[in-house]
């Protein structure tokens, strides 16, 4: 069995993370794996960009005219090529991940599903939206969208096409074969509730990690590595861009801060991401700015240095920030939405305030930092709900099964039509 994965990146970002680290799974397994990427960050040579050098240009200039009409990735020229791409030829099932980011047409779906099994792994709203990735408190989604609230939102339109380009997805599902993998509970729910994708299968896989590489590091030696003091009260900020208001590093420090005025020493926020920001620190807390990396290793590091990681997130649907922090023993504080929730289990694993309330974060930031016995207990379950649920080798697996069957199926259907 041969898997081609489609994604915006090999490694960047949540959902090419997620990619890279399925891929790996698979091929630790026996199974056949390579991705084809918009951005690549690797050398590995089962890695490729989807476009070839000629094809790039052409997609440059179509995403020049469809960024200037708001025509959201309708047409990419390498996209129609990938059937005479010979790792897709030579694949058996295709396993997309993120489609926005200027990379790949969803508008050859029906042509790829019709060639092979292709399944879809959600990292957010964006394939049951007219543009966003994230619709937050409209639900515009479930009727066919238009007069979009948040039209600037990431990936924004210059004018407002959200009802065209969702009438547009709905007749290109319409005639498309897609199982989709949701990693979260919350999601797979949005996808059966969406007009759009609610007539495809719809499969619950979590998210995995190696959890040889992300594990507890006894914290005096992750707090030397990192020059930390041993006493000191040290919470961490993670995500791929600090600027990024929806990942909550305002509120994060504003939580910090209000339990901070309690304490005689200030408490150290490390805030790693790219975008560094020039903020206005709250009196009470250090913050310490460390620029993105990718190296899981120094994540390892970083987690486990932490008294408590932070995620006041607006919207997500898996962030892996939580999954790598508890797997490292650190107890993550973060509002109930998307699926954060089915990730930290309150007052178990971590605490889990109320959306977009910075009293109730709080709250939680100072249980888990005030009491020792508290957070020990919550490292533990957070170490142990991991290795139970959260293994790249579980999720590999279940997506192996769910291939093999789509594969049988597909076998099924043709030795029925030959007959």
């Amino acid at each position: 069995m041969n898997i081609l994965h489609i994604s915006t990146s090999d490694y960047r970002g949540g959902s090419g993370r997620a990619a890279y680290r399925i891929h790996h799974g698979l091929m630790a397994r026996g199974v056949g794996s390579r991705m084809l990427v918009g951005s690549r960050s690797t050398g590995e040579k089962e890695i490729a960009p989807i476009a070839s050098h000629r094809l790039t240009v052409l997609d440059l200039l179509s995403t020049s005219l469809c960024d200037r009409l708001s025509l959201q990735y309708l047409f990419y020229p390498s996209s129609f090529a990938l059937p005479r791409h010979p790792w897709f030829r030579e694949s058996d099932v295709v396993q997309l991940y993120n489609t926005h980011g200027s990379y790949f047409s969803h508008t050859v779906l029906p042509r790829l599903s019709r060639a092979k099994p292709v399944f879809w792994r959600l990292s957010d709203m964006w394939p049951m939206t007219g543009h966003c990735v994230h619709a937050f408190d409209c639900t515009r989604w479930r009727t066919g969208c238009g007069n979009c609230p948040i039209p600037a939102e990431y990936p924004g339109l210059r004018r407002d096409t959200t009802a065209f380009l969702w009438r547009t997805k709905r007749a290109l599902y319409a005639r498309s074969q897609i199982e989709v993998v949701a990693p979260s509970r919350w999601i797979a729910q949005l996808a059966q509730e969406s007009p759009l994708l609610g007539r495809f299968p719809v499969h619950v896989v979590p998210n995995g990690l190696d959890l040889s590489v992300f594990q507890p590091i006894p914290k005096n030696v992750a707090r030397e590595v990192l020059r930390l003091s041993p006493e000191r009260k040290v919470v961490l900020f993670a995500a791929a861009s600090l600027s990024d208001p929806h990942k909550g590093l305002k509120p994060a420090m504003g939580a910090l801060a209000a339990w901070a005025q309690t304490l005689r020493e200030p408490p150290v926020l490390l805030a790693v991401g790219g975008h560094q920001v020039d903020v206005a620190v709250p009196a009470g807390i250090e913050m310490r700015q460390l620029r993105h990396t990718e190296s899981e290793d120094f994540m390892a590091i970083l987690y486990s240095a932490a008294d408590a990681t932070v995620l006041p997130t607006a919207a997500d649907t898996s962030p892996n920030v939580l999954l790598e922090s508890l797997a490292c023993g650190t107890p993550a504080v973060t509002f109930d939405v998307g699926g954060c929730g089915e990730l930290v289990t309150h007052m178990v694993s971590g605490y889990v305030a109320r959306p977009g309330d910075g009293e109730d974060l709080a709250r939680g930031l100072a249980l888990v930092l005030g009491d020792d016995a508290v957070r020990a207990r919550m490292a533990a379950a957070g170490i142990a709900a991991i290795a139970e649920r959260h293994t790249v080798q579980r999720q590999v697996e279940t997506l192996a099964g769910l291939y093999r069957a789509a594969l049988e199926r597909r076998a099924e259907t043709r030795g029925e039509t030959e007959t």
